[in-house]
């Protein structure tokens, strides 16, 4: 069974939310939505299209919490509930209930051994 497929997103803390992607949106070029960035993969034989977002969070954010650390990544994922049973047979901390959501598809959070919040994410017809 296939696990971590690609990194979903990249996501951090930062003081000016706003300020910080108008940075990178001049000096780097992302085009920025009210998520992030979407920087698509270049695949030669890929008709999807898959991304890595980029996007900041407010320093204030309880979005990565019980973490206390700046930042969360998203891991791409396939067959999430088989993924959650097995995590949860391995011991993991599983933080919530998988949640779908019909433009983006499956979303569920876990802890690392050290405490760190992680996102797994099955992007939506995966």
């Amino acid at each position: 069974m296939k696990r971590v497929t690609g990194v979903g997103g990249i996501f951090f803390k930062c003081q000016d939310p706003e300020k910080v992607k108008e940075w990178y949106k001049t000096h780097l070029g992302l085009d920025i939505s009210p998520y992030g960035a979407k920087v698509e993969l270049e695949m030669p034989d890929d008709t999807e299209h898959p991304y890595t977002l980029w996007t900041p969070f407010s320093a204030t954010t309880k979005y990565f919490e019980p973490s206390t650390k700046d930042f969360m990544i998203n891991y791409r994922v396939e067959n999430m509930e088989a993924l959650v049973a097995e995590l949860k047979k391995e011991g993991v901390t599983i933080l919530d209930e998988i949640a779908t959501y019909d433009e983006y598809g499956k979303f569920v959070h876990i802890l690392d051994i050290e405490g760190n919040k992680i996102e797994l994410w099955e992007p939506k017809g995966k």
